[in-house]
């Protein structure tokens, strides 16, 4: 209930010089703290004018804090709903972005073995007419198996004591023309030497010491291919050296 009238009124008697505590002691102690708690309730409500509406702000912004609180809770649990389906979307999307890379390198790889078929087509077309010469070659080579291994069984068994002129001899004159007589197809051209052994082992034979020329391979055919035993009418000791190097594998006794 102080007001500015009652401070005022007040005024006079604190500007005496006996009124104070120590002089109001002397009268009295009880009129000693009446006297004190003027002096405080003076002093109480020039403090309480400022701060009053200090209290008042405060009150007041406290309230506008309880409603910005309430209203960041509001917004923060709209935020956490927003961030929820935001990482929902964002799985989503990481998801779709691995299937796409996923598409994209099966499509990459796809269209890397599409270029590889493609060229391999490409270049097996070429190959299309002499795999169909090479088809009709076969057949035809068939149908004269007989009569070549014929000429070959012939050769091991009968050729081996003579020279070179006369197992053309009896090759070409004679068995190719008795095969013709009784209607037994044979190739014309036939080399024994490729149809009795590949070039790797000739190649082979040739280290060991065999003569390259066509009647010593002729010669190492007949020992390595016949059924009997060989015998090496052997002058120049090349037959000699070139068994030797090829059986010491094999710890040939001499």
């Amino acid at each position: 209930t102080i007001n500015d009238e009652t401070v005022e009124l007040m005024q006079p008697y604190f500007e005496m010089e006996d009124y104070t505590l120590m002089h109001a002691k002397k009268v009295c102690g009880n009129v000693a703290g009446l006297l004190s708690w003027t002096q405080a309730m003076v002093g109480f409500y020039s403090i309480n004018r400022e701060v009053l509406p200090l209290k008042a702000n405060v009150a007041k912004q406290e309230a506008r804090l309880k409603i910005a609180n309430e209203e960041k809770e509001k917004a923060q649990a709209e935020l956490d709903e927003k961030q929820a389906e935001l990482d929902k979307v964002q799985a989503k999307f990481e998801a779709a972005m691995k299937e796409k890379m996923d598409l994209e390198n099966d499509a990459e790889s796809c269209k890397r073995k599409m270029q590889l078929a493609s060229a391999l087509i490409d270049g097996l077309s070429g190959e299309k007419v002499r795999w169909t010469q090479q088809s009709k070659e076969f057949k035809a080579q068939i149908k004269r198996l007989v009569g070549d291994i014929l000429l070959c069984t012939g050769f091991l068994s009968y050729c081996g004591p003579f020279n070179q002129d006369f197992r053309n001899l009896l090759l070409k004159d004679l068995w190719e023309a008795e095969l013709r007589t009784h209607k037994i197809p044979f190739s014309e051209d036939l080399n024994l030497i490729s149809m009795l052994v590949d070039q790797p082992t000739i190649s082979e034979w040739n280290l060991q010491g065999l003569p390259g020329d066509h009647l010593s391979i002729q010669n190492g055919i007949i020992v390595t291919k016949a059924s009997r035993y060989p015998l090496l009418v052997d002058p120049q000791t090349q037959g000699k050296t070139w068994v030797k190097n090829k059986e010491q594998d094999n710890e040939l006794q001499v």
